[in-house]
């Protein structure tokens, strides 16, 4: 039987069953210090489908860092049908400044596909679909709410495309939601490349979460699964059916003013409940924010200081009767039981 070729990126070769990391040059810094992006290549003995795993493309939002951390520890890699390419830190000029943004400020998930000959974020952009997104078969890309927001565990994927909601579903986040994609993002450059792509949104910028961190190694691997590329025994499919939302809405400050917030990520809202109340710093007005719609609380505000027209809660639909409650109580509990984290994980 022929041995598998090697897995080629850059001017690097990685051997089957072997692992590497390789830094892809980028650009060189204004005082001569040169910029890499680094990817770690885990190139199976055994033939099977490409996944690309990318993390930070908004440097500040470093839970995805944390997820391809453990990703690359687990056992579950020892026996690999395929290839894994993780790119645990994609932006990294905002990664070492704590910035969302590239030096030009511009964001990069508004870049793609970039070009060799454009902007800072345009070339940055073209060595990530060149290298990294292109050589795949399908993608999962870690995303955190941004500095000062915090979101639920949740699944962004496009709609009509059966095959990614068998994916999401495989992964096994809190929430499922479809929605349309944004040109320049990465999902939208990807899904036109012919690259399926699930989006993880989860937790808060410049901040670890722990349940978030475990759903989202433990998600990947469940995808993993379902792509045939480990074994079956090694991770076991979710047992509690993930929520379901087909639109969100954001609900914004009326007034600016000092926020009480009464609700959180995962709290479940009927029209009509209070939500908060906006005070001004005399206690002499008082707006309460009443929900107009029911649904699922998936993203808030951390700062009790807002402005007129901020985004206070964001509010997913949900497409049927769902409890959660139920749902992210019976999802913690699988995630203690997972045997896939170490005791003295960071919490």
């Amino acid at each position: 039987m022929p041995s598998r070729p090697d897995f080629r990126i850059g001017t690097h070769d990685v051997a089957a069953g072997t692992r590497a990391t390789i830094d892809l040059p980028v650009s060189v810094l204004s005082d001569h210090t040169p910029v890499t992006m680094s990817a770690h290549v885990v190139h199976g003995k055994r033939a099977g489908p490409t996944l690309f795993v990318s993390a930070a493309i908004h440097g500040d939002e470093i839970i995805g860092v944390e997820i391809v951390r453990r990703l690359l520890r687990s056992p579950a890699l020892a026996r690999l049908r395929g290839t894994l390419l993780t790119v645990p830190i994609v932006n990294t000029y905002g990664f070492m400044s704590h910035s969302r943004y590239l030096p030009d400020r511009r964001d990069l998930n508004r870049c793609f596909p970039g070009s060799t000959q454009g902007s800072l974020a345009a070339r940055l952009a073209h060595i990530f679909m060149t290298e990294i997104v292109k050589r795949s078969d399908v993608g999962i890309d870690l995303h955190s709410a941004a500095i000062n927001r915090t979101n639920l565990p949740q699944i962004r994927i496009s709609p009509a495309h059966p095959r990614t909601m068998e994916l999401a579903e495989a992964f096994g986040a809190p929430l499922i939601l479809t929605s349309k994609t944004r040109e320049g993002s990465l999902r939208h450059t990807a899904q036109e490349a012919g690259v399926d792509v699930l989006l993880y949104e989860a937790g808060e910028g410049l901040r670890f979460d722990e349940f978030a961190i475990r759903a989202g190694v433990s998600g990947i691997l469940r995808v993993m699964r379902q792509l045939e590329m480990i074994s079956t025994k090694t991770v076991q499919p979710t047992r509690t059916a993930p929520m379901k939302s087909r639109s969100s809405v954001w609900m914004r400050a009326p007034a600016g003013g000092l926020m009480r917030s009464y609700k959180t990520i995962g709290d479940q809202i009927s029209a009509g409940d209070v939500l908060g109340v906006i005070s001004d710093p005399f206690g002499e007005i008082e707006i309460e924010l009443i929900a107009e719609q029911s649904g699922l609380i998936i993203g808030r505000t951390n700062l009790p200081v807002v402005n007129e027209g901020d985004g206070l809660f964001h509010i997913a639909r949900l497409s049927s009767k769902a409890d959660a409650e139920s749902t992210l109580e019976d999802m913690a509990s699988e995630l203690d039981a997972e045997p896939i984290f170490d005791e003295d994980e960071i919490i």
